[in-house]
């Protein structure tokens, strides 16, 4: 399944989509400020998704402090705030049009079985099909994963053309946890669906992802949005900003001079006065200036002096 980029064909609707497990820090500024000037900058519709549905890893007050960030910043929203736990409904819904359609089944693996397993392009574990012909006798489901069969090939608006043989690089893929949460390549998709989104623009540490949600895009009936993967902040180790790695909060620094750190990283050429301008100036002249031509594919660590 071959597509080609419709960017000029269809107006804009992106979406910024944090996970609230700490305060935002400049890898997520790079992400919201590429996301926004890429839908703004043309006219379009700009959404914010905070992806809360994997619960043990949310941290209370987290989702304040960002939307609280987002604000200071000059980010400017479009329609109310989605919260993806309270959207398990819709989940459901998908996973049993999912299972009526056969794309799905039920598994009984746990993780320590698939110890020895392939590694995947994520780095995860290929799942061995143990339970893709029906459950062992005596074993009961824990999880639900759908049938990972086909290539998937698509342009990245930045990255370039991508291929991805689902069944060797991907492996049978976890839709409903065994801990009972939808599985976050599911509720991306229903959300982006729902939302009408028409172009995802985020990190590229999420690109390996990307083919697993167009398949899902293309079980379900779902349009399929234009996709665009930034480069990846990093520290002075070269290791991705996160909050694993300490990553100071973006709200650390000052709004103006932060977003114009971030429009260099992100490959655009702010004039040397406008680190002095206000946050005002900046975004004008960011909307005015935005090219998503001139974003590189990566950084060569260490790529900031901010975090």
């Amino acid at each position: 399944m071959t597509v080609s980029d419709n960017r000029t064909l269809r107006p804009p609707v992106g979406r910024f989509a944090p996970s609230p497990s700490g305060p935002l820090h400049f890898g997520s500024l790079v992400a919201a400020a590429g996301s926004y000037l890429d839908a703004r900058s043309r006219g379009g519709r700009w959404l914010l998704r905070i992806e809360d549905v994997d619960t043990p890893r949310t941290v209370a007050g987290a989702a304040d402090g960002i939307i609280a960030t987002l604000a200071r910043f000059g980010f400017e929203w479009d329609g109310d705030i989605v919260w993806q736990s309270r959207r398990t409904e819709a989940y459901a819904a998908a996973l049993e049009r999912l299972k009526a359609a056969g794309h799905a089944f039920p598994c009984a693996c746990p993780r320590r079985e698939m110890a020895d397993s392939a590694l995947t392009r994520d780095g995860s574990r290929r799942y061995p099909g143990t339970c893709r012909n029906g459950l062992p006798p005596g074993r009961s489901a824990r999880a639900w994963r759908v049938r990972a069969e086909g290539v998937i090939a698509f342009d990245d608006a930045i990255q370039g053309l991508q291929r991805e043989d689902l069944a060797l690089d991907s492996g049978d893929y976890v839709v409903l946890r065994a801990d009972g949460l939808f599985a976050y390549q599911l509720a991306v998709v229903v959300d982006d669906a729902d939302a009408g989104v028409t172009h995802v623009v985020r990190g590229a540490d999420l690109l390996d992802s990307t083919a697993r949600q167009i398949h899902l895009q293309h079980l379900l009936g779902f349009p399929q949005p234009d996709y665009a993967h930034l480069p990846v902040a990093t520290n002075a180790a070269g290791e991705k900003l996160s909050k694993q790695t300490l990553a100071r909060a973006v709200d650390e620094h000052p709004p103006a001079a932060a977003l114009v750190t971030a429009l260099r990283f992100l490959g655009q050429t702010p004039p040397a006065g406008l680190d002095h301008a206000t946050l005002a100036e900046v975004w004008a002249w960011a909307l005015h200036h935005w090219r998503l031509a001139a974003v590189p594919r990566r950084r060569q660590a260490p790529a900031i002096d901010i975090d």
